[in-house]
């Protein structure tokens, strides 16, 4: 089998890098935001905290890295697979915000919450690296796969730590700064330990009607939007909170 040269799209890369900052200070701000509050509002912050960071920092970043990736041959993503790593970042972003949520001042907390988030985070990458379909087979470095996921667990309790210390408008978008480059760290650590090897023996898959590109903005787009959404959701309860108890 033949070694496949692979190069990036760096406009992509750098589009990728633009949507993790923005899912990160999106995050932020929100949890910030709601701080103290109770009931459904606080389950109401974390689902878009999670949807945030999750869908927004971390797997949107991953899937336009993941088209900035130009390997010469038609690539096609299973569905179900595609989906169940959305799904997993999202989950697990969540779960590391709640535990924290519970005690922000424990470092005890802090380090679960983050290990099981970067795990998390990890497992969604290599899910979604298996979710493609093309005439080629993956190989992976051990040891740079290990630092991948050691990225991500260092990136997820920064993330996690930043959440519930980050306060002045400043603070929060030198975090996202921050963390825009930790999530790119790890994605494209993930993607340099991956070798890939042409197969002829497999089937072609079908070229798309989108090219990466498109696909990409429209991502990028679809992003803001909820992004925005779930900006509008907690800021509304927020306003009716402040209604309530004027």
């Amino acid at each position: 089998m033949e070694h496949v040269e692979a190069h990036y799209d760096y406009l992509l890369v750098a589009l990728s890098y633009v949507t993790s900052v923005l899912g990160a200070f999106t995050a932020l701000r929100l949890l910030r935001q709601e701080a103290g509050a109770m009931g459904s509002e606080k389950w109401r912050s974390l689902v878009a905290g999670a949807l945030a960071m999750g869908g927004g920092a971390i797997w949107s970043m991953h899937f336009i890295g993941m088209l900035a990736y130009k390997m010469g041959m038609p690539v096609e993503y299973d569905i179900p697979l595609t989906l169940a790593s959305l799904i997993v970042a999202v989950l697990v972003t969540g779960f590391g915000l709640y535990v924290v949520g519970q005690g922000p001042k424990q470092p005890g907390r802090l380090v679960l919450g983050g290990t099981v988030m970067g795990a998390g985070v990890a497992s969604m990458h290599y899910t979604g690296m298996a979710a493609m379909r093309m005439q080629g087979t993956l190989t992976y470095d051990t040891a740079l796969v290990s630092i991948s996921v050691a990225i991500a667990v260092v990136a997820s309790i920064a993330a996690l730590w930043l959440v519930f210390h980050a306060v002045k408008m400043w603070h929060m978008i030198a975090s996202a700064l921050v963390m825009g480059i930790a999530v790119c760290g790890m994605h494209y650590t993930g993607m340099v330990a991956a070798t890939m090897k042409h197969d002829p023996t497999l089937a072609v898959p079908k070229a798309s009607g989108l090219s990466p590109e498109i696909l990409a903005y429209i991502i990028f787009l679809v992003t803001i939007v909820i992004l925005s959404g779930s900006w509008l959701a907690v800021g509304s309860s927020r306003a009716a909170r402040i209604q309530r108890t004027a």
